[in-house]
């Protein structure tokens, strides 16, 4: 019989979790949470979780001392059209963030009223249930702004309007222009530039008659400025939000985990759009699973404005470097970057066409014989791989089409790494370990050599490991040290979701057959664990979950809904619409948690820890018999 809740995560249940990571040679544990899908209080549910709740502050009590960080999603402002965070802006905070709740207290000098709070709450048409409102939030997050932004300038105190006035200056660079997009849209009728009517505002910070630009921001900034001020109080009170939530976690040894997404929103785009390459989009070549490719739409930096021919940042290259500096100023416990690939070995395509080679795409830096790309490659035709691969020459959408590189090339390919990304990070009193390397999908040689020679940590995907393939690095015994071993990201199905389609299939033999092998070589019932698995769904979810504690990897992170139990997709790539980006964790998690271990569907962390601790051999497990017997304890008492 499981755990009582009320001895759950208590003192005596977490430094036991704790002795076995250790043990286990686990640095970090983090929980995957991103912004939206943090639980509230009844008393502060607008539509919308933020990670500056009291909803959140009750979950980081109840996770720490357990998990090292919890990493957030992308944070910045999304559209109403577009909810996902990986399009949202890079240097803009999402207001959806705002805890409203607290500007009715008088820290914020009771700047929202409790009237409007409480109509907020009560109509807000998913109370009761664990998804979010999106649309519903947007609009009454407006209808608040426009109150506690009337009342911030008619009676906040001093000292907040002093700390508004030194935060606007300190952003300026990034803020002034952001706050001005939101006044053109209204100006023209619409939030994507493209549309705008008016074609000076279009390139109001790309064009070279620089009287008629000063002269147009000048008569936008008089005619909106209560909507530029509004949006700017807005970034001021999410950002000091934030900050306290940070502080809050560092004094229960928490840390927060920042995630810088590959894409521009339109606001960047629009900001900074002479830093991009013209008619370029970021993307991926066809593979496995995607015939054509994937066609992101993503702006592309411009090479020759990333880097001085000195090799000093160019002005892409600079306004980037502030851009991360900031990040890791702002979040000590780290940042996951999002397709580290796109930094070192980008796939580019040309706007309006597919993905693919015969329609003009290739790899920025890795294009030779490229008509156009050429002039960028960092790749020599010495480097292009001439030997017959399997039958048949590498070709430019090959991974394996550059196959040697000199140690310059390789310290080339790594310049965005080197001098923005890990310079940031030591800007910012870090170092490269703060880097979670997003490195899933294609790894050409030029990615593999630069994250070898940088040393950075990257990830492992065990539900989408090749089991046929004996040295397939997501498989658990191959999964080397300096890694992130996890079974799913944000836009994966909940590892017992995926169990529930192999289990009773010839598909999943050659899974059980790995975890047989990699966490059951000492076991003495192999046939009937073999079985269990291949009839059980939730057994195989399990060893899945236990492959990943068993591995060498010294970093774990878990997505949400494989720790609670959740068998909802948070994000189907290549679909939109509200069924993505708004799964949140119930408000009563605790409960909820602890109904779900009873149906085994939570992860259960004492067994979890056990079978990770036989899956080290015989030998390890008698020598720690003690903490076995302490794990045990935990997970059958009464």
């Amino acid at each position: 019989m499981l755990l009582e809740k009320s001895k759950l995560f208590s003192k005596e249940y977490k430094e036991t979790i704790q002795e076995a990571l250790n043990v286990l040679g686990k640095k970090n544990l983090a929980l995957i949470l991103q912004g939206v899908s943090f639980p509230s209080k009844s008393d502060e549910n607008t539509g919308f979780g933020t990670y500056n709740s009291q909803g959140a502050k009750e979950l980081f009590n109840y996770v720490k001392d357990i998990f090292t960080a919890v990493q957030l999603g992308p944070c910045g402002k999304t559209k109403l059209s577009d909810s996902s965070p990986y399009t949202g802006t890079v240097f803009s905070k999402n207001p959806l963030f705002i805890n409203l709740k607290e500007l009715t207290t008088s820290k914020w000098d009771r700047i929202l009223s409790q009237k409007t709070l409480d109509k907020i709450i009560e109509m807000n048409p998913n109370k009761n249930a664990n998804r979010a409102a999106y649309a519903y939030a947007m609009e009454n997050l407006e209808l608040a702004a426009n109150e506690f932004y009337k009342n911030f300038k008619k009676h906040a105190s001093k000292n907040l309007k002093k700390e508004f006035e030194s935060f606007k200056k300190e952003n300026a660079f990034w803020l002034d222009k952001d706050a001005l997009y939101e006044a053109l849209s209204i100006e023209n009728h619409s939030d994507y530039w493209p549309q705008w009517n008016n074609e000076l505002d279009k390139k109001l910070f790309n064009t070279t008659d620089k009287k008629a630009s000063e002269k147009r921001i000048k008569q936008i900034s008089k005619k909106y400025e209560d909507v530029i001020e509004k949006y700017k109080l807005e970034q001021f009170i999410v950002q000091k939000q934030s900050e306290e939530t940070l502080e809050y976690c560092k004094s229960l040894g928490l840390k927060l985990i920042a995630d810088r997404q590959v894409a521009f929103s339109d606001r960047d785009n629009w900001a900074y759009q002479s830093l991009f390459l013209d008619g370029w989009c970021l993307g991926c070549p066809p593979d496995y699973f995607s015939e054509d490719g994937q066609a992101w739409g993503f702006s592309v930096v411009d090479p020759e404005k990333l880097f001085n021919q000195d090799g000093t940042l160019g002005e892409a290259g600079i306004l980037l470097k502030k851009l991360y500096t900031k990040m890791f100023k702002e979040n000590p416990g780290g940042v996951r970057i999002d397709h580290t690939v796109g930094l070192i070995d980008p796939w580019v395509y040309k706007k309006g066409c597919l993905p693919k080679v015969e329609e003009g795409a290739g790899r920025l830096y890795s294009s030779p014989n490229h008509p156009e790309l050429s002039k960028y490659s960092i790749a020599k035709e010495e480097n292009i791989n001439k030997t017959p691969i399997e039958g048949k020459f590498a070709t430019p959408d090959d991974e394996k089409w550059i196959d040697n590189l000199s140690d310059e090339q390789v310290t080339l390919y790594g310049r965005m790494i080197e001098k923005i990304v890990i310079a940031s990070a030591l800007d910012a009193g870090l170092d490269k370990n703060s880097i979670i390397a997003e490195d899933l999908g294609t790894l050409t040689y030029p990615v593999v050599q630069v994250m070898k020679k940088y040393g950075l940590q990257g990830m492992k995907l065990v539900q989408f490991v090749v089991p046929t393939e004996y040295d397939h690095p997501y498989r658990c015994k191959n999964i080397t040290p300096n890694s992130w071993v996890m079974v799913g990201t944000h836009d994966n199905e909940p590892i017992r979701m995926w169990a529930s389609k192999v289990v009773n299939t010839e598909e999943a033999n050659p899974y059980i057959k790995n975890l047989i092998e990699d966490l059951c070589s000492e076991f003495g019932n192999k046939d009937e664990v073999w079985h269990k698995m291949y009839t059980d769904e939730k057994y195989l979810a399990f060893m899945k979950l236990v492959e990943c504690f068993a591995s060498k990897a010294e970093n774990v992170q878990i997505f949400f809904t494989d720790f609670f139990g959740i068998n909802e997709v948070y994000n189907v790539p290549g679909t939109s619409g509200d069924p993505n980006w708004t799964l949140r964790l119930n408000d009563n998690f605790e409960e909820f948690y602890s109904q779900k271990l009873k149906s085994e569907e939570a992860l259960n962390l004492p067994l979890v820890m056990i079978y990770a601790m036989k899956a080290r051999g015989w030998e390890f497990y008698k020598n720690h018999q003690e903490l076995l017997d302490k794990l045990e304890s935990l997970v059958n008492e009464k």
